[in-house]
């Protein structure tokens, strides 16, 4: 019996056909080419949206540490690529400034820092590092008059003026009746309003009149802060105060010691 083989000089059957269309995919690179440039850009697009909505978030909740911690507007800027520095806990470079309308109970001061390589700890009972930090206060004499009108009780509402003496490093307040003579110094604990002469209704009074309450004012203003500020310099100035302090490695408290780091 003869069985013809003329099927076998056929073109095969279609499940073993090459198909030609994936044939021209590839030998025309522009397609994979098309494909990548479209895949690239929803990488890039998703990366800069999420660095993005991280710089936001980041920015504002530290901004609502430092308002909380100031008791004053600030403003928050970070260097660098946010998403990851906020994956490690390490910031290399986080600036800050307040509006200048007080720093707790200091009115009129205004301060500036920059800090880098900041070390946050995840765990609430472990202390943050904060590696370098440079910073500067500056207060201005209307604001240390109204602060002094605000802490000396009874030299409370009357003060008038300010001068501030660069010559002799001493400012006095002045009232209808009486005046204060002090000289701002640096302490181991930071800035102090050293108190020189008061007087009042016309007569001499000791220092130790008004110095307890500005001490206990002065005092407050470091509260809080890492530990290992030191003071670096101070200038009296015609406008006011200028302090410039600084740390290296200093130790942040933990977020339980104190409530305005509970956001972060």
């Amino acid at each position: 019996m003869h069985v013809s083989h003329h099927w076998a000089s056929q073109d095969p059957p279609n499940q073993f056909k090459p198909d030609a269309r994936r044939t021209r995919v590839f030998r025309d690179p522009l397609p994979i080419l098309l494909a990548v440039i479209v895949l690239l850009a929803f990488g890039v697009a998703a990366t800069l949206g999420g660095e993005l909505y991280a710089r936001h978030r980041a920015t504002a909740a530290v901004e609502k540490v430092i308002e909380c911690v100031a008791n004053d507007h600030a403003t928050v800027s970070f260097g660098g690529l946010l998403l990851p520095q906020l994956i490690t806990g390490n910031f290399s470079d986080v600036s800050i400034e307040t509006a200048g309308n007080q720093f707790r109970e200091a009115k009129g001061m205004k301060v500036y820092m920059h800090m880098t390589d900041l070390r946050l700890q995840s765990t609430g009972s472990s202390r943050s590092m904060l590696v370098s930090l440079n910073a500067s206060i500056v207060w201005s004499d209307d604001g240390i008059k109204q602060t002094v009108q605000d802490t000396v009780p009874f030299f409370g509402g009357l003060p008038t003026a300010l001068t501030t003496e660069p010559s002799d490093g001493t400012i006095e307040l002045r009232g209808a009746l009486g005046s204060i003579t002090a000289r701002p110094q640096i302490t181991d604990t930071g800035l102090a309003l050293h108190v020189l002469g008061v007087t009042g209704f016309g007569f001499t009074l000791p220092p130790e009149s008004v110095q307890p309450p500005l001490d206990a004012l002065t005092s407050t203003l470091t509260n809080g802060l890492p530990t290992g500020i030191r003071v670096d310099g101070l200038q009296l100035t015609d406008t006011g105060v200028t302090v410039g302090l600084s740390a290296r490695h200093a130790s942040i408290p933990a977020v339980q010691a104190d409530p305005c780091l509970a956001g972060m």
